[in-house]
């Protein structure tokens, strides 16, 4: 029995209550783990609808799990979008979302400003797979945006808020942008999560997460989401995406037939993740269910903590710089107030003026900031960006990241704040040496 979904409830209501089904056979109220690679179908006929899209009973766990479904349908109802997949990752999230758009020798336009891991795929396995990007600067205009517009172009890619730097992007003008390009907007919204931002009020067509981050909130699964605003309209736009306008299998109606507005959730569940196959395990889901249950209550506290922790770092004579786009002092402060008004987020980066060798000594003299690679945890996390995730990055990139030598990513999580600032103080105290 499904539980009755109303967009007019509160976050923090529909965070627990949608997508949620009462198990039909022993009322279990905890969405449970449908630990099953398949299912049992009643008649020959049933396959067969099944197999050919007639029939919406699932086939086959690759694509189509009850937990996940579960999941998927939580995470876009939050984000105002109309459905949602889960995925194993955030990086199978992009990947399976952009070869769902783009073939070889098509071309995307992004923000320069991006997560490694990120620009990485981009430049490196997209790229040898035969898709051409093309990365603008946080300021460029509306008309330098259009102006690189090619007939071959198939998306508009950015992230709300850039990880590391926090270089709050102007959705509402990229938004413009795609739409007069005819091409959909994809919103990495992972930092910011929909408590914080909706880039779908905004003007995306579809937003990923790393639901490996602030989403599970708890560290302990990895995992990523793809959700469909449901809004741009694929047949207006069919030459740019001439394989929606083709059926799954030889005498089939086009997806833009069956489908309309489900268009391209439909083929990227259908098609793309079931050719490839990066199926989340449903145990982890289960427990990806259990952290978003509190993802407001959690995220308040991040908030809290973040912008304390940016404006004692602030404030110290040992960094040279600190990126939190809540500081008023900070270049996207303004831009922060409009699109992230209860809080930019938790992600803390600062710049140390003696670069590697002071970085050295920041993070190996924390006892209770752990030290290693991850952001949304309930615990606080740091990382040196130039040493680890932009190791392999050439200069250029890193120029066009922000990252310097001495760059250090803070995830601040939820411990008390008086005992954080005393580590950060040993890290800091630590650079002096």
């Amino acid at each position: 029995m499904a539980i009755e979904e109303r967009n007019e409830q509160t976050f923090a209501t529909r965070q627990i209550h949608a997508g949620a089904v009462v198990d039909s056979d022993v009322g279990a109220r905890v969405t449970p783990i449908y630990q099953s690679a398949g299912y049992v179908f009643p008649s020959y006929d049933e396959a067969e609808a099944r197999f050919s899209g007639e029939s919406v009973g699932r086939a086959y766990s690759r694509g189509d799990n009850p937990t996940n479904v579960v999941a998927g349908k939580r995470i876009a109802n939050l984000e105002g979008g109309r459905n949602g997949l889960v995925v194993s990752s955030g990086q199978a999230a992009i990947a399976m979302t952009l070869f769902s758009l783009a073939a070889s020798g098509d071309h995307v336009l992004s923000t320069a400003s991006l997560y490694g891991g990120t620009r990485q795929l981009f430049d490196g396995s997209l790229t040898r797979q035969g898709l051409n990007f093309e990365f603008l600067g946080a300021d460029a205009t509306e008309e330098e945006w259009l102006a690189r517009v090619r007939p071959e172009t198939r998306a508009v890619y950015t992230e709300s808020v850039p990880n590391p730097k926090n270089d709050v992007v102007d959705l509402e003008l990229l938004g413009r942008v795609a739409a007069r390009a005819g091409v959909p907007l994809i919103v990495d919204n992972t930092v910011a999560t929909p408590y914080l931002c909706r880039p779908i009020e905004w003007g995306a067509d579809i937003v990923i997460h790393s639901t490996s981050k602030w989403l599970s909130g708890h560290g302990s699964v990895i995992g990523g989401v793809i959700i469909d605003a449901g809004k741009f309209d694929w047949a207006a736009n069919s030459e740019r995406f001439p394989h929606f306008t083709k059926g799954s299998f030889e005498g089939a109606p086009s997806f833009i037939e069956r489908y309309g507005a489900d268009t391209f959730m439909s083929y990227v569940k259908s098609v793309t993740v079931l050719d490839y196959g990066p199926t989340v395990p449903p145990t982890s889901t289960f427990l990806l269910l259990h952290g978003i249950e509190t993802l407001s209550l959690r995220m308040e506290r991040h908030v809290e903590n973040a912008q304390r922790v940016a404006e004692w770092l602030e404030a110290r004579p040992e960094v040279a710089s600190v990126d939190y786009s809540g500081l008023p002092s900070n270049a996207y402060y303004e831009l922060a107030q409009k699109y992230l008004p209860d809080g930019a987020g938790s992600v803390v980066s600062f710049d140390l003026p003696g670069g590697p060798d002071a970085a050295r000594k920041f993070v190996e003299a924390l006892e209770l900031v752990s030290h290693m690679t991850h952001i949304g945890d309930v615990r606080t996390l740091a990382l040196h960006m130039e040493s680890t995730i932009f190791k392999r990055s050439t200069q250029e990139q890193r120029d066009e990241a922000g990252v310097t030598p001495g760059l250090i990513r803070l995830s601040i999580g939820i411990e008390g704040i008086d005992d954080i600032l005393a580590d950060l103080e040993r890290g800091l105290e630590a650079t002096k040496a």
